[in-house]
This record gives structure tokens, sequence and C-alpha cells, in this order.
């Protein structure tokens, strides 16, 4: 998207010039010759898609969550992590926003168009400011552009709530004043993406300041949580999108993921990729490259999270943890199979087993990538991502309502239901229950059974999309990020087995590689340190139990930049961080 974005800016701006050979030079160029018909605000605000994530954002979005295991833990949770080493405190995209509204309603064009315009300013700057909060916590409220010599370069940081309730007003313009007509290519901001961005924000607020009791902002939630189910609502009720349900039930899913033009039933807004183009994201070398990508899989006590498809929970079993792999994937939520190898999966029209070159648990991904080889080694995939889909949307919904102790049957019925429908899981209907593996493993705090199975519903239907570590964020669930690493169930060392049935031996688990190997079998050490079975010489597989990590509450906001601390004595650093 923003490589065609420059295309088309650029041949926009040629256009303009051969019309017209009585323009300024550019370096003469004033708001007011550059902010006279819509086309030139149109030109302009498309500059701001260019700070949207882009395709590799996505690919990585989930790199630090408690439910992958990769080469190593992120160093913000192992290791040394300090102000010194901390990014993020950048502003230029934020001016130019400010700029535009400060100079677009001077346009000589209608008011519903400058309005739109204007509308999109606001929700890139709300988007921009949200990321900001997510990230530091209190932060400066710029809503305007400054000059060199501005003072208010180097003042402190405003409180939370001032510069939330203005995302909030930002939003909520946006979202009165964007045009509604939707964009079928998935790239455009309409004020169905503004709704469903907004339901994103506001929920995320309203459960931080219910579940962060540090920010003494509890009794302001309800009024967030409240704002994100009318947003999402108001998209479930326009009727513009759906749940893809089309095509095969073992696909569809995965079919949102990995097709170059974004499926618009569903997907509201993406990063769009193009082949023809050259604009491409590097999801197969990132997820299947042993040596470039990061070696990131689910770990098992994610994966027993998946539901039967008769819709019983699958650690209700007797020995759930100790069944092999061929076996524990069978008759699964069909999302399973569309977010990891496993059965009859094939590339290039050949059967794949997880690979134990990548993989260490056994839980290989190929939710983000495409089956052909062909990009494993180069950063060329051109499968189109989603940023924003349909989803969410219900997902949104089905948690504020919940939180707020108003969700009912027929919530569940308009939200958790069909996804579970789509999912292949043939009884879905309303729980009584707590599920106590995902209390004792997730959500040790929760005993309301149906909002268990909405936080359940998120993680799996979400996977791999960035959502992660934000949701545990914001249910003050940072711990979980030091969760042990575990894997597939071994049933004896030195034993082939085949992951696939398909009649071919893929790995062995062995305390000493064999002089003769079986061809086509990867031989897995098992050295005691970092890989280990849970009973010794059988067990599940535990990985990396000898790196200590942690994830103390300072954590939940970044720390500011060691240098900015520097440049501006106004600035106060996130507790715990010291520089």
């Amino acid at each position: 998207m923003k490589y065609i974005l420059f295309l088309v800016a650029g041949m926009m701006i040629m256009s303009a010039c051969n019309r017209d050979l009585d323009l300024k030079p550019f370096d003469k160029l004033s708001p007011g010759n550059a902010f006279n018909t819509e086309k030139d605000l149109q030109l302009y605000a498309n500059s701001f898609y260019l700070d949207l994530p882009d395709g590799s954002d996505i690919v990585r979005g989930d790199a630090m969550s408690d439910y992958l295991v990769g080469r190593t833990p992120s160093n913000y949770i192992y290791g040394a992590f300090g102000p010194t080493e901390a990014t993020g405190w950048t502003w230029s995209a934020l001016r130019k926003i400010n700029y535009f509204l400060e100079h677009a309603g001077n346009a000589n064009i209608t008011t519903e168009a400058k309005e739109h315009y204007m509308g999109l300013a606001r929700f890139f700057r709300a988007w921009f400011y949200f990321d900001k909060v997510k990230q530091f916590g209190d932060v400066p409220w710029y809503d305007k552009s400054l000059a060199a010599d501005d003072p208010d370069l180097y003042k402190g940081r405003n409180p939370r709530t001032l510069v939330m309730d203005n995302v909030l007003a930002d939003l909520d313009y946006a979202c009165s004043h964007i045009r509604n007509t939707k964009d079928n290519g998935a790239s455009q901001i309409t004020r169905w993406v503004a709704l469903a961005f907004k339901s994103r924000v506001c929920l995320f607020e309203g459960t931080i300041r219910k579940y962060h009791p540090a920010l003494n902002l509890a009794g302001t939630s309800n009024d967030w949580l409240d704002k994100a189910a009318d947003a999402a609502k108001q998209v479930m009720d326009g009727k513009q999108y759906k749940l893809l349900t089309a095509g095969a039930t073992d696909q569809n899913y995965r079919n949102l993921f990995i097709n170059e033009t974004p499926n618009s039933t569903e997907v509201l807004l993406a990063a769009v990729n193009n082949k023809s183009l050259r604009v491409f994201n590097d999801a197969n070398w990132y997820w299947t490259s042993a040596t470039y990508g990061g070696r990131y899989s689910f770990i098992k006590t994610f994966i027993n999270t998946y539901l039967n498809t008769d819709g019983t929970p699958f650690t209700a079993q007797a020995g759930f943890d100790n069944i092999p792999f061929a076996q524990e994937v069978k008759d699964r939520d069909l999302r399973l199979k569309q977010s990891i190898r496993m059965g009859n999966y094939t590339r290039d029209g050949a059967i794949a087993p997880p690979d134990f070159t990548y993989t260490y648990t056994g839980y290989m991904p190929i939710k983000l990538t495409v089956d052909a080889k062909a990009t494993d080694g180069v950063a060329e995939n051109f499968n189109s991502l989603p940023l924003i889909r349909y989803a969410e949307v219900l997902l949104n919904y089905a948690e504020a309502k919940a939180e707020r102790g108003n969700f009912t049957p027929e919530d569940w019925d308009l939200t958790i239901a069909p996804l579970r429908q789509r999912a292949g899981i043939t009884t879905a209907s309303l729980p009584v229950t707590a599920d106590s593996y995902l209390q004792q493993h997730y959500f040790p705090g929760i005993n309301d059974p149906v909002l268990l199975e909405i936080r359940r519903e998120r993680g799996i239907e979400l996977a791999l999309e960035g959502f992660r570590y934000d949701d545990l964020k914001r249910w003050h669930l940072g711990n979980l990020l030091t969760m042990p690493y575990d894997g597939m169930y071994v049933p004896a060392l030195n034993t082939l087995m085949d992951l696939n049935e398909d009649g071919k031996m893929d790995v062995c688990f062995v305390e000493k590689i064999p002089a003769t190997k079986v061809p086509g079998v990867y031989y897995f050490l098992v050295d005691n340190v970092q890989f280990k079975l849970s009973n010794g010489a059988s067990g599940k597989l535990q990985l990396f139990d000898n790196l200590p990590r942690k994830y103390e509450d300072r954590k939940y906001f970044y720390p500011i930049p060691y240098n900015e601390i520097i440049l501006n004595g106004n600035l106060v650093q996130n507790p715990g961080w010291a520089n």
C-alpha cells in the first residue's frame, strides 16, 4: 500500500505540473497554493497511509507473546534492557497531520469534502496517539505543528486522561465525517474502518483502566467499554461486512491471509501487497527460514485451548498432555489446521509435515505464509494481510459487553457462535461452566464462564495478527510472557515418529545423534539443558527453561529513550526505569 501511494502521489504531482505551468516552484509552495482543491487534499492525505503498519510489520506482530517460542526470548523479558536500548519517541508523522489540519479548512471546496479529509487526518492522529499511549502511557499532546523555536517542543508529558480524551474526540469526529462508502479494495479509511478502530481503542482503554489499579482510573472504565460496544455494534448493524464462509470449510479462514486481493467480505482494512507493483511482505522468509526468521512456533499450552469439533474442551479428557501429535490434532477446531502444519498439509503439491529444521515445538505456523516454496528465501510474498477485519469487531463487541456484565445469549449468537461455526465446531452454545484449564493456565482471576470463552476465542481467532501483547498488557497479564515453553508429546527417546501419518518417518528425539541416520528423518537433540522431556525419557518437550525471564509491572510501559530525557529536561521517566 505504501509503495502504491508513492506511485499515485508522484503521478498526481506530474499531472498537476503539466496542467498548470504557472505554478510556483516547489520550494515556493505555501498553504495558500497547496490546499486549494479536493485533489490537493487527497494527495496530501495519501501520505498519512504511509505510517500504517505494512505487511512485514504484521508478520512480526506477535513476536513477543505468550503463545510463541522462538530462537531467543525478547530482550525485553530476557537479559538487559533499559532506556538506552529504547526507541519509538518519534513525532514526524504527527507534525504532517497537524499541519494538514491547520490548513485544509481553507480549501475552496464543499464543506462535506473538507470535513471528510479533516476526518481522515483526525483518524490518523488518533491512530498515532493510540500507539504512543500503549507504548509509553503519558505522552505530550500536540494539536499543532511546531516550529523549531516553539517552546512546546520541550514540554513535559500530558496525563493519559487528557490524551485519550482527545483521541476519542478525534475518532468521534472521524466516525461522523469520513465518507461511509465501502471500499472493496480494503485499502482506504472509511467510516466503517473508523468505527471498527474506535471499538479497538475503547476496548483497550476500558480494560486497561479496569485491570490496572495503579492508574487510578477504574471508575471511568465502564464508559469506555460502552463506547467500544456501541462502535462495534454500528459496524455490525451496518451490514457492510460479514464473516467469510464461502468455499471449503477447512480453508475459508486461512483464505483471509494468503491471497493477493484482500477479501472485503470480511476485511475492512489491509496491508495490500501486489506482485506486479513489487510490493511485498516477508512472511515465508520469516516463518519458514531456519536462518533468517525467528524460528517461532506455538507452544502446547496454547494449542491445548483449541476446542474439539463437538465443542468440548480438548483438555477435558484424561491424559490430554500425553497424546502424540498425529492424534491430538484430529477432530479439532478447523482453525488449527489452517494455522499450523498438520495432517495432509502440502507445499507445492508435496506432503509437508512439521519441519524441525525450523520448528522447536512441532506446532509450526502457516497462517500468514503461502504454500509455495518460491519465497522461502526471499522477501517477496505478495499476499495481502488484514489490519482490521470483521471478526475482531465481533470479538470487541462481545468482550466489552461481557466486561460490563450485560452480555446476553443473543449477543453470543451474534458474535462467538458464528466464529465457532465457521471453525467447524458443531455445538457452539453459551457456556455455563468456567473452564478450569483456562483459569489455571491463563486467567486465574476470571470466574465468568462467558468471559473466559470470549478470551479463548480472541486468542485463537486473532493468533499471529499482532494483538496478543496488547491484550496481555490491558488484562494485566504480562506475567504470562514467562510461562514455560512446551512442545509436543514425545512417547520415547530414540523412536521414529510419523507426524502426519503418511507412512514416512519425520523426526526422532535422541540424546546422541546416531552414526547412521534414516533418510528424511530429523534428529532432534535432547541435551537436557535447553531441550528436555518432562519425564526424562518421554513426555512433553520443555524448551529454554535455563533462560530466566521476568516481567515486572514497570514493563507495562516502555521506557522513554535515554537521549530524549537528556534533550528535554521536562520529560519524566516512566516508573521503575532508571536512566
